[in-house]
């Protein structure tokens, strides 16, 4: 379940004066502030005292979410719907297992049958069906709207009639827009400020707005938005917890384990003292987070014991991880393979194929055989994390590209820098020479890396770096490669098809030769050659004077000169005179 569930505050302006009500109170009080373990238990003592509170029966479901429990959420809102067989809280309950499960038809059933008994009118249920279809993979979100926008709209109502919209049903009407993205964000926005108009001390409005800014890309605005929400509740431990994932995202200009592990204690600090092993667990992570791998190692395996399958599983992704920062390799890949063999293939997820994929390209053996092994494993794992990811953004796929590259797949890499230039695009992001570049790079290698080489690579290779001269036509680079990746086509620069880049990439940089030597060599070299084949004796010593200034004793150059010289002495040898016939008769 998503930490960020807006349900959560669901019923916190609700007043009662019996103990079972504010029992009901307490255990969403823990939900807002995250703690699901204890939230769990202040439900499990309502339903004890009043088996028929349908209310209690699906937040102790949505607590249960909130620990990874979906078997246990099922059958408590399956227990509910048998002691309160007409909740429509209870049913949107299973529509969002259905969800879940992958059912979308299944779950848009119950919705829509929950929504017409409350005649959408009910506070709870249209926030119940709003969130599951917001938060949901699968779930409709333009749904999401329609429902809340119903719930709040009192056009045409009798005063009586009329429905007074709370804290928390603006946050989810926020929610949806958030979710449909785009031009909604500034909607979800002003949406989520009208919830601070009713409640100006909920922090989970502000911390949302951080959550819009960084879908927008301004990360210095959501972090600023993040911290508000901290400095309003010192206890809102969500708000300690997204400042944590922003600073563990591995994403330029975001990325710093000390941060991280900063938040997480601070986290730590506010988080459900019930909950022994997620505080253990998170204890080693923030050992982890400070390189203190022996440490987060150790505290990993004192805790895996008697954590329950799903801490388990997280526990040995953190182990497994600790070794291979700490540059054991082996190590990490046992853990992991016995990791991948128990939940089996099928149940493996994205950070489980990114972090194997990781371990087996870092892999080394003196065995050919073992090494091929390693990386076709390492690149078998990358491939299904590529496939697996959720999460479409060019700073993803670049890292993707990153792999491939290092493990010398050239053309794949390149093919992912070019769908990551694509992505930027889409969100109107102006691409740089370096972006472009990356692709051409990537390409090249894959079209000299076969024999013969691959033209259409070559080709490719070619377009990316024309594409990196429109950016910066002031930059030699663009001109060199184009140079070189046309070079790879005219070995013997016969037809003169690098010859214009290199041109013009001499002009742009012998000013400085020292700093530019190996690639004014390479340019040198075609140059001369090229005029070589021409026969032109005097721009062959242009060339060859310039490139034995860089390189004395370039073999090219001598080769080139004596060849010349050889042609030169050939042409000016005298002819030599036919002897005379025999049995000429002298005059």
């Amino acid at each position: 379940m998503n930490k960020r569930n807006s349900l959560i505050v669901a019923l916190l302006c609700v007043a009662s004066s019996s103990a079972m009500a504010q029992s009901v109170e307490d255990g969403l009080k823990d939900l807002y502030y995250g703690k699901y373990l204890s939230a769990k238990q202040n439900f499990e003592k309502v339903i004890a005292a009043k088996p028929t509170e349908d209310k209690a029966y699906y937040y102790l479901g949505i607590a249960q979410l909130g620990q990874e429990d979906v078997a246990g959420a099922t059958a408590t809102f399956q227990k509910g719907l048998q002691a309160v067989p007409t909740s429509a809280l209870l049913q949107a309950g299973m529509g969002r297992i259905d969800l879940l499960k992958g059912d979308a038809a299944a779950a848009k059933t119950k919705f829509e049958a929950a929504s017409a008994a409350t005649q959408g009118r009910d506070g709870d249920v249209a926030r119940a069906i709003a969130d599951a279809n917001s938060e949901i993979k699968g779930g409709d979100r333009a749904y999401a709207l329609t429902v809340m926008e119903k719930l709040l709209n009192n056009e045409g109502r009798k005063k009586k009639d009329q429905y007074t919209a709370t804290a928390a049903d603006y946050i989810e009407l926020g929610d949806a827009y958030r979710f449909l993205g785009g031009e909604n964000g500034g909607k979800a926005i002003t949406t989520y400020e009208k919830a601070l108009e009713v409640d100006p001390n909920n922090a989970e409005a502000v911390m949302k707005e951080g959550l819009v800014n960084y879908n927008a890309r301004l990360k210095a605005e959501a972090v600023a938005e993040y911290t508000k929400a901290t400095n309003m509740d010192p206890k809102y431990g969500p708000a300690f917890y997204e400042l944590f994932n922003f600073y563990i995202t591995p994403k330029k200009d975001q990325l710093s384990w000390e941060n991280a592990a900063k938040y997480l204690e601070q986290y730590m600090a506010v988080a459900d003292p019930a909950d022994k092993t997620k505080n253990e667990y998170l204890a080693a992570y923030i050992s982890f987070f400070k390189k203190d791998y022996d440490a987060a190692i150790s505290k990993g395996q004192a805790t895996m014991p008697s954590a329950d399958a799903f801490y388990q599983n997280k526990l040995s992704l953190l182990i497994g991880d600790a070794y291979l920062q700490k540059g054991d390799s082996l190590n990490a890949k046992k853990v992991m393979d016995e990791y991948a063999t128990k939940v089996g293939d099928a149940k493996l997820d994205s950070n489980d194929y990114k972090l194997l994929s990781t371990i087996y390209m870092r892999l080394k053996s003196s065995d050919s055989a073992a090494q091929n092994q390693y990386t076709t494993k390492g690149l078998a794992y990358l491939e299904k994390y590529a496939n697996s990811i959720t999460a479409k953004d060019p700073e993803t796929f670049i890292q993707i590209a990153e792999q491939l590259k290092g493990a010398k797949n050239y053309t794949a890499a390149a093919e992912w820098y070019e769908k990551a230039n694509e992505l930027s695009v889409a969100n109107k992001v102006q691409l740089q020479a370096i972006d472009y570049f990356n692709v051409g790079l990537n390409y090249f290698y894959g079209g000299v890396g076969v024999t013969p080489y691959d033209t259409t690579l070559l080709n490719k290779a070619d377009m990316a770096f024309q594409k990196v001269i429109e950016v910066k036509p002031d930059l030699g680079t663009g001109y060199y490669w184009r140079g070189y990746t046309n070079n790879a086509k005219d070995q013997q620069a016969q037809t003169g098809i690098a010859k214009p880049y290199y041109d013009k990439y001499i002009e742009m940089s012998e000013g400085d030769p020292g700093k530019n030597k190996s690639t004014l060599i390479k340019a040198y070299s075609y140059e001369m050659l090229y005029y070589y084949y021409k026969e032109d004796k005097a721009n062959v010593k242009v060339y060859s004077d310039k490139l034995t200034a860089l390189d004395p004793n370039n073999e090219t150059a001598k080769q080139i000169t004596e060849n010349m010289a050889a042609r030169e002495k050939a042409a000016n040898k005298p002819a030599v005179k036919p002897a005379a016939k025999q049995g000429q008769n002298k005059k």
